[in-house]
């Protein structure tokens, strides 16, 4: 293998490296990383929803994990705010 191969691969790897190590560091983790190309990136786009728009039904559980409701049962006067992600 020639010298400039060496060296090519040698900066790709460094460069994927360095990405993996950066995503790791925005989002937390490596496995929070992984996760987030994994699974997250392909389907970012997927959707047409625009600011303002509302939010498509769904069926939730509640805090206490025992209730579950829609969407469209709890908005109105107030505000709902759906908290999506781990706090572990």
């Amino acid at each position: 293998m020639s010298l400039f191969w060496k060296i090519t691969i040698g900066v790709v790897l460094a460069l994927l490296i360095a990405a993996f190590v950066g995503l790791s560091l925005m989002a937390g983790s490596p496995k929070d990383a992984y996760g987030m190309v994994r699974y997250a990136l392909p389907h970012m786009h997927r959707g047409n929803l625009k600011v303002g728009d509302d939010a498509p039904d769904a069926r939730l559980v509640a805090l206490d994990g025992s209730e579950h409701f829609h969407i469209r049962e709890r908005t109105g006067a107030k505000p709902l705010v759906l908290v999506f992600g781990s706090f572990t």
